[in-house]
């Protein structure tokens, strides 16, 4: 095995560990298997691409941090000494990509009870177990936040001298171990109170709840400024102590602007005291935590669902033979039961209910109600098909890969119909309802004007999903590859899918103003779904 330049680096910290009894040496042998294990060429066995994924797939993304932290965070640095207003936003820019990456891309780390056969039955303590686990999270979290703020940091010391950018590397260590210990506090709660399938479903719905909570909080730190004549105006209230980005920029207002006001004194020794005590209590619960993971592994309380008729009917509805029908229910159910695909794919779908709403309440702030409901802001629904080219993606991706086989060994006469088959599950399992309950929503606030614009976006919705097909997922079957291979973020997805979404939302805006434009242009959508249907699924 290699001995990789991380493990190198953690060997400075080797007394430490030592001194939270923990076997240091085991922990770094468990770290070493685990990072051979991330490195190593997937076997291409049955994968039908011609596409071979060599080496960390995470690794080969981090360019696309050190974008990212160009384009979010460079800029905040160039507004001057109001490090209350800028670093407030920057750290919230990280602690939303941190925690994001924690829920979608780290959660199965955190919870993987797959080496317990072989670990548990050795001689090693749970504490060394669970700091293995860690670690390896960390390594990962250290590498994205070092190429997220890699530049903003060299930018910050031209531009601020070295006591900024000392202050503001320990900031993000300090930062990247809270997202961390949080994460795992949320999960630790889950599991002390629930078990068996139960916990299973409520994993899946925290993350959820995660992933609209990062994004409500962002929007609200960013209020909580006002801008008035290029003059930003900050007032503490009680509850500013609550949001961890308020706490990490106050540090910097203490030492370099020489605030010693009660609020920002507070604020900073929240900076330095919540994550030392969350990581003390952590390591306290650390057993209690790798206990309760047993949890996962009970099948009590299942009680699975016989109620399949609604399937039967869309599948009635939607596939013309009765071998798409066969395969409609099938990846119907491995949407429904398949858990690490939902792990995947239910924060995205968090993202795409609260985006619309979001970019609602910014038109509200500027504006009154009775102007923003007889406007066009409902066309803020297209943000919630930013999910669509996220979900056909990971339609590729299973937990149960290794059963790939029954798709080339069953005698299927025309195999592009399994895809078509499992497009069209997604559509009525996650698009259609979130589609749904959010024009429900819409109609409430803009009246039934908008029926046939909502007719649009769906049927837009439903040509991105075969787009989304075309571009990342042709030729293949469903289901057949391992989530080791999704290391990438979701995130990056997230911002490149909007490109695809923005065009079809310009286009709905000009057909708006265009007289007729309206129907003329949900009949061409129509026809358009109709014949790339036939057209992408014609032949095996």
């Amino acid at each position: 095995m290699n001995d990789f330049a991380s493990l190198r680096v953690l060997d400075r910290f080797r007394p430490i560990f030592q001194k939270l009894d923990i076997d240091y040496d085991v922990m770094r042998l468990i770290l070493q298997l685990k990072l051979t294990m991330d490195s190593r060429r997937m076997p291409a066995i049955f994968s039908g691409s011609n596409v071979k994924k060599e080496g960390n797939q995470f690794l080969k993304s981090l360019w696309m941090y050190g974008l990212f932290g160009i384009l979010f965070l460079v800029p905040f640095l160039f507004l001057g000494n109001e490090f209350l207003f800028s670093l407030t936003i920057m750290f919230s820019s990280l602690f939303i990509i941190l925690m994001t990456s924690m829920v979608s891309d780290f959660s199965a780390v955190l919870l993987d009870i797959r080496d317990k056969n072989i670990l548990h039955p050795k001689p090693i303590s749970g504490k060394t177990l669970n700091a293995a686990k860690i670690t390896h999270i960390m390594i990962y979290m250290v590498l994205l936040t070092g190429s997220f703020v890699i530049i903003p940091l060299i930018v910050s010391i031209f531009k601020f001298g070295i006591i900024f950018a000392l202050l503001f590397f320990i900031e993000i260590v300090f930062i990247s171990s809270l997202a961390v210990v949080l994460t795992a506090f949320v999960y630790l709660f889950i599991l002390r109170f629930f078990s068996g399938e139960m916990l299973k479903d409520i994993i899946n719905y925290v993350q959820i709840f995660l992933a609209i909570g990062m994004a409500v909080s962002y929007q609200l730190v960013g209020r909580v400024f006002q801008i008035v004549n290029i003059e930003i105006t900050y007032t503490f209230a009680w509850w500013h102590t609550l949001l961890p980005p308020f706490w990490f920029a106050a540090p910097f207002e203490l030492i370099l602007n020489r605030d010693n006001s009660l609020h920002i004194i507070i604020l900073s020794l929240l900076a330095i005291l919540a994550p030392i005590i969350a990581i003390a209590i952590y390591i306290r619960l650390m057993p209690s935590f790798e206990r309760n993971l047993s949890k996962l592994q009970s099948d009590t309380n299942r009680t699975k669902k016989k109620n399949h008729l609604l399937q039967g009917v869309w599948a009635r509805i939607l596939c013309r033979t009765k071998e798409e029908r066969t395969f409609y229910k099938f990846a119907s159910l491995m949407l429904k039961e398949e858990r690490e695909l939902k792990l995947k794919i239910f924060p995205i779908l968090g993202f795409s209910i609260i985006f619309p709403f979001i970019f609602l309440f910014n038109t509200l702030s500027t504006g009154s109600f009775e102007d923003m409901r007889s406007g066009n802001s409902f066309m803020v629904i297209y943000f919630a098909l930013i999910m669509i080219p996220s979900v056909v993606q990971m339609l590729e991706y299973s937990g149960n890969y290794k059963g790939q086989w029954i798709f080339y060994a069953a005698p299927i006469k025309n195999k592009s119909i399994v895809y078509s088959a499992a497009l069209k599950a997604s559509i009525v399992n996650y698009f259609v309802p979130i589609l749904t309950m959010l024009g429900v929503i819409f109609f409430w606030i803009f009246s039934f004007r908008i029926l046939l614009d909502l007719v649009v976006v769906l049927l837009a919705a439903i040509l991105l999903t075969l787009v989304s097909y075309g571009i990342f997922n042709k030729g293949k079957f469903p289901f057949i590859s391992s989530h080791e291979h999704t290391q990438t973020n979701a995130f990056v997805k997230v911002f490149g899918s909007m490109l695809i979404v923005g065009l079809m939302a310009a286009i709905h805006a000009v057909v708006l103003i265009i007289p007729n434009g309206l129907p003329v242009y949900a009949v061409l959508l129509l026809i358009s779904n109709f014949l790339g249907w036939k057209l992408m699924f014609a032949r095996g």
